[in-house]
């Protein structure tokens, strides 16, 4: 996946690139009304699970519990979980980090990848201790949430390997208090 951070970074000051693709995703978002895609049909149309497992990729509905003190939250979490309880599970949500850094974030993530195929298989083998081991922690620590289980509102939409680097890209953060400009300033 190196090879997609290099195209990342070559062309994301290109004019000509910034247009095709705010015109592909227009075409998309087009594309999806056209069909009725929203939030209550992606919930019904994909994978939905109800216990999550260390190294997927995960999309649900959350209210936190103590939101009223919170500087913003996102409603809407990206996580990858690497740690659970009966109450609780902490993970990285991905909405946290500018596109950019997803990508660049990920790019480290699958290091620790099952495989690089990107397939039903993979999943990501990590720990807290691997993760504090990144050069670039300040990515991970910007990420890092926990989530309280009596707090999630839907179900878990487990997003395949196959759509990971999709789904990074995809603008569905819904953060409260704060513009996401605002939260991804604060790295």
């Amino acid at each position: 996946m190196a090879d997609f951070q290099k195209i990342f970074d070559k062309y994301r000051y290109s004019p000509d690139v910034v247009i095709k693709s705010k015109t592909w995703f227009s075409q998309q978002v087009a594309l999806m009304s056209k069909r009725s895609i929203n939030e209550r049909k992606l919930f019904s149309e994909n994978k939905t699970v109800e216990k999550l497992k260390p190294g997927k990729l995960y999309l649900y509905y959350y209210d936190p519990k103590h939101k009223a003190t919170l500087p913003w939250y996102d409603k809407f979490p990206l996580v990858f979980p690497y740690q659970a309880d009966s109450n609780s599970f902490i993970g990285l949500n991905m909405h946290y980090l500018s596109y950019y850094y997803r990508i660049k974030l990920m790019t480290m993530l699958m290091k620790f990848s099952t495989n690089s195929k990107l397939n039903e298989k993979t999943q990501l083998m990590y720990s807290w201790q691997v993760l504090s081991s990144i050069a670039q922690h300040e990515l991970v620590e910007q990420t890092i949430h926990k989530y309280l289980i009596d707090h999630v509102r839907s179900v878990f939409i487990e997003i395949p390997a196959t759509d990971w680097y999709t789904a990074l890209m995809l603008p569905v953060e819904r953060f409260t208090k704060a513009s996401k400009t605002q939260v991804w300033g604060n790295l």
